[in-house]
């Protein structure tokens, strides 16, 4: 056992069940059972990443809050995660410190995001984050429990508790848990950390502050612009579509495939949805997302859904059968939230 201290004040329970009841009581809890962390539990999470208990792994600002490692493993322990898991959720934790991020918008927001996690690199296939069929849905542990440790921590290490410092107005499913991996063995474009500027042997998280999944449906296409037609008129008029800073497009089995075998790359399909995701200011101002009167200039003159291609994320994620795919807002604007890269490695305390 290690000669270090863990700090968090302990609890007495009689049993597991009353230690389960009793982190409810004290609304430590997301609304779901979670698992009791005892002293040995939490110090396999620490163990696992190489982690000192109080090691500071970020600092929200805004909060004014110091989040250590004691305090991650904690509530990885709480929400199910295996020891393995932790450095997954350390780095996921490091992202949403990071000032780009922005973390008081998006977690305080009327708009409800959630942090969508995109792991990338060989720690995903060794913990066996799910790239495939029912990717956004139940069934795989890790995906589950990481997504649900970063979210645990907002709400108490952070204070991000709902109807207090998170204000979302609907929220949405993504905000219990929203992890996916990237089917980079599948995929015929080079991964999204690569495209980051990581190296293809690192293993890397992405977190963007995100609305829910957006699927879209198209079985009639053969093509790939045939297929991109179908998202891109379906994004341009969904949601939002004034202010978000970037979006990520999943392309799943059945589409990767047809969009591959035209010979498009990741930038093709960046550029394409950018170009033909634009509305005119005179649609915008008639369905009220803009203010005031139309002009006739406003009828030729049109706005992009994002600043640039390079604010559109592809990743290729998904069941390999059925012609779905999806697309997911990010949230705010350029300069409020922005995807944040960090790479998953054990620390020595």
């Amino acid at each position: 056992m290690p000669t270090a201290e863990l700090m968090s004040k302990r609890y007495a329970a009689a049993d597991g069940a009353e230690a389960i009841e009793l982190l409810f009581e004290k609304g430590w809890t997301d609304g779901l059972p979670v698992v009791p962390p005892t002293a040995e539990r939490i110090w396999a999470m620490l163990e696992a990443a190489g982690l000192d208990p109080a090691a500071e792994l970020t600092f929200i600002k805004d909060r004014q809050v110091s989040v250590t490692a004691e305090k991650v493993a904690i509530n990885a322990v709480m929400a199910g995660c295996r020891p393995e898991y932790m450095p997954v959720v350390v780095a996921a934790v490091e992202a949403i410190g990071d000032p780009r991020w922005g973390y008081h918008g998006p977690a305080t927001s009327t708009g409800g995001a959630a942090v969508l996690t995109i792991v990338n690199g060989s720690i995903a296939r060794e913990l066996g984050i799910n790239a495939g069929d029912n990717l956004f849905g139940p069934g795989w542990r890790a995906n589950a429990t990481i997504g649900r440790a970063v979210r645990l921590v907002m709400r108490n290490v952070i204070g991000t508790l709902p109807g207090s410092l998170d204000r979302s107005t609907l929220g949405h499913p993504g905000k219990y848990t929203y992890v996916i991996a990237e089917n980079e063995a599948d995929s015929p474009w080079p991964p999204l950390h690569v495209e980051r500027g990581f190296g293809p042997e690192q293993s890397v998280v992405t977190v963007l502050a995100a609305e829910a999944p957006h699927q879209f449906y198209n079985q009639l296409s053969n093509s790939a612009e045939g297929i991109l037609r179908t998202l891109c008129d379906d994004m341009r008029i969904s949601g939002n579509v004034v202010g978000q800073p970037q979006y990520v497009v999943v392309i799943a089995g059945e589409h990767m495939q047809t969009i591959a075998r035209d010979g498009w790359s990741k930038g093709d399909i960046r550029t394409f949805v950018f170009d033909h995701t634009q509305n005119t200011i005179a649609h915008l101002k008639r369905t009220h997302r803009l203010p005031g009167e139309v002009t006739p200039a406003d009828e030729t003159t049109l706005r992009p859904l994002v600043a640039g291609p390079e604010d559109i994320l592809v990743v290729a994620a998904g069941g390999r059968a059925g012609a779905f795919s999806a697309y997911i807002p990010g949230w705010g604007g350029k300069r409020t939230s922005e995807a944040v890269s960090r790479d998953v490695k054990r620390r020595v305390p």
